[in-house]
């Protein structure tokens, strides 16, 4: 190509054929989003391939999402299930994790719909267990402990309510809403 030429904008075959082996190298190893997928992708693009245009690597990001998709290894709505039921039983709030899964770049309403399913009360009840809070205390309870305990509820994003609840509880009491909601 002389000086005068600018690069075409269509990506070449060879640009084509890494993308696909790509994405699917990326999507035998983990669950990713659509955006997720096509800014790994571009990322990528950028460093392997010299003098790229932006709109070839738009194209190379496109072929490799429609390609996922095409052979199903991407969907954005099971993502968001399986990250809602994970984040539940690691003990995140519904908040924390409607909050990740927009940084990663799913929808509203497919976040809103999965997060229909989660249940709040469980994950918080799973969160004061991984921290020893309320009902699985090891020490006496004061009035500190109790305003320090709720503050971390509050940053993970559990309402004044849930934590209050959690709180409250008796370590039997959690222990069976646990077991109860676990099985559902």
């Amino acid at each position: 190509m002389s000086k005068d030429q600018t690069p075409s904008d269509v990506p070449t075959a060879r640009m084509l054929s890494w993308a696909r082996n790509s994405t699917i190298y990326r999507l035998e190893r983990q669950m990713l989003t659509e955006r997720q997928l096509s800014d790994a992708i571009a990322r990528k693009a950028k460093q392997k391939f010299e003098d790229i245009t932006e709109q070839q690597l738009k194209a190379i990001a496109d072929h490799a999402v429609a390609f996922a998709y095409e052979h199903g290894g991407l969907n954005d709505t099971t993502y968001a299930e399986v990250s809602t039921r994970s984040g539940v039983r690691n003990g995140r709030s519904k908040r924390r994790i409607a909050q990740k899964l927009s940084q990663k770049g799913v929808d509203r309403e497919v976040i809103a719909t999965a997060l229909d399913e989660a249940d709040d009360l469980l994950a918080a009840i799973v969160f004061a267990r991984k921290r020893a809070f309320g009902p699985f205390r090891r020490s006496d309870v004061d009035r500190e402990r109790v305003a320090k305990e709720m503050a971390a509820f509050a940053r993970s994003g559990f309402s004044f309510d849930i934590g209050k609840t959690v709180l409250g509880m008796s370590r039997e009491e959690a222990e069976g809403v646990v077991i109860a909601r676990s099985r559902s």
